[in-house]
C-alpha cells in the first residue's frame, strides 16, 4: 500500500518538474521593483504631524525601500534644521 503512495507520488513530482522545464508552469524568481504608493516626499516649508502621519513607503524583501525613506528623513532634517534656527533666533530676541 506505502509503494501505491509513493509511486503517485513519484509521478506527481516528475509531471510538476517537466510541466516547468516544459514552461506550461510559469517561473518568476522575483519581479522587478515598482512604486505602488503615490510620491512619499513631504510638502515644501512647514510640515504638520499629519504629513507624518500620510507618509507610506513600499515595502522589500526586508522591510521599506531605503531611497524612499532615506528621502523622507533628509526632508525631516532641512525642516528640523529651519525650526531650530527660528528658536535661536527668536530667544536671541527675546534677551
Amino acid at each position: 500500500m506505502i509503494w501505491v503512495v509513493l509511486a503517485v507520488v513519484a509521478v506527481v513530482v516528475v509531471a510538476a518538474v517537466a510541466a516547468l522545464v516544459t514552461g506550461r508552469i510559469p517561473y518568476d524568481p522575483m519581479a522587478e521593483a515598482t512604486t505602488s504608493t503615490p510620491e512619499t516626499m513631504l510638502p515644501r516649508g512647514e510640515v504638520t504631524a499629519g504629513d507624518l502621519a500620510a507618509i507610506r513607503f513600499d515595502t522589500t524583501l526586508r522591510g521599506y525601500r531605503m531611497d524612499q525613506v532615506d528621502a523622507v528623513l533628509d526632508a525631516l532634517q532641512t525642516r528640523l534644521a529651519e525650526l531650530e534656527a527660528q528658536v535661536e533666533t527668536a530667544a536671541d530676541r527675546a534677551e
